[in-house]
């Protein structure tokens, strides 16, 4: 299985290139879910400003983006106000200001390139916060549940979202997908099935557990006025408990990872269509081999055969 990578292969690229040999630089680019980039040099050629532009900005600033975001990049971080027009967040940089060990070098420049990845952070990183405090409230003593965290949903892209929510034990991830197409939904449900199952190998026990549906929205989602409303709609449950993120470093790959579940998704199922089509393709070749080297038969003409059963024509 291929996992996509977490940062933004152009944004590493062109950084390195830059601090080798630094130059004028004006490039526009797109990320997965439509999200968009502009990395250019305002004044200097050592000055380097990156801008990003995501659909659900609003969503995540409201779960504190700005937060994640600002412990991330500190001074590299412009303010709000001062964010590129039309983009949602700008860093800046100064190549001459920039770090000369060659390791500080080479994380600074994989922390631009996560600049998504650390934005999409924001809903996960709050909902972990509010589990531990969830967990540190005394049991209700009329036996009533203690009551859930608020329900984030992350509308990243169109028809689907991300549903993000925190409870006492357990933090609950949920993905609506939409299948385009018909085999895409087949492919998707046989992929998806293999999720659910998989955890009942012995030697993945500490996996989330997951929980898929089609058609029907779990009931913590379905009162959400934006949920869409159609037959090629799947949504994917990922339960997430203590030990996937009470470690720090175990907390900051669980949010890697989960994040592109959806791309790696349908990116897996694009392959398996071209893998079978491939073999499709292959089939074909061989049969047409074998017509190529087939005779034609005269209908009508009589056969004759040797004493050893061979035929031969009387022409």
């Amino acid at each position: 299985m291929i996992l996509l990578e977490h940062g933004n292969a152009i944004i590493q690229k062109t950084l390195s290139d830059k601090f080798e040999k630094p130059s004028a630089l004006d490039v526009q680019f797109v990320d997965f879910d439509g999200v968009r980039y502009h990395m250019w040099t305002p004044e200097k050629k050592t000055g380097i400003l990156l801008s990003m532009n995501i659909r659900c900005w609003d969503e995540l600033a409201k779960y504190g983006a700005w937060d994640v975001l600002g412990k991330e990049y500190g001074a590299y971080l412009k303010p709000p106000a001062a964010a590129e027009p039309g983009y949602n967040v700008s860093l800046e940089l100064d190549l001459e200001q920039a770090p000369d060990d060659p390791e500080a070098r080479d994380a600074l420049v994989k922390s631009f390139s996560l600049l998504r990845r650390h934005a999409l952070a924001a809903p996960f990183v709050k909902a972990f916060q509010t589990q531990k405090q969830l967990d540190s409230l005394p049991d209700p003593t009329d036996g009533s549940a203690i009551p859930g965290g608020e329900l984030m949903a992350i509308h990243y892209r169109d028809q689907e979202a991300i549903y993000v929510q925190a409870s006492h034990d357990r933090v609950t991830v949920i993905f609506s997908t939409v299948f385009q197409e018909d085999t895409d939904r087949i492919f998707g449900k046989v992929f998806l099935r293999e999720f659910v199952d998989a955890r009942r190998l012995p030697t993945i026990q500490t996996a989330p557990q997951v929980l898929y549906s089609d058609r029907d929205p779990p009931p913590k989602i379905r009162d959400d006025p934006a949920l869409p409303k159609a037959e090629d709609v799947g949504y994917v449950t990922f339960v997430l408990f203590p030990r996937h993120f009470t470690n720090p470093i175990t907390a900051e790959a669980t949010i890697s990872h989960i994040q592109l579940f959806r791309d790696n998704l349908h990116y897996h199922i694009k392959c398996s269509k071209v893998y079978m089509h491939t073999r499709m393709r292959a089939g074909v070749a061989e049969f047409l081999k074998v017509l190529n080297r087939s005779k034609v038969e005269v209908a009508g003409e009589p056969v004759r055969k040797t004493v050893t059963g061979r035929t031969f024509s009387s022409r």
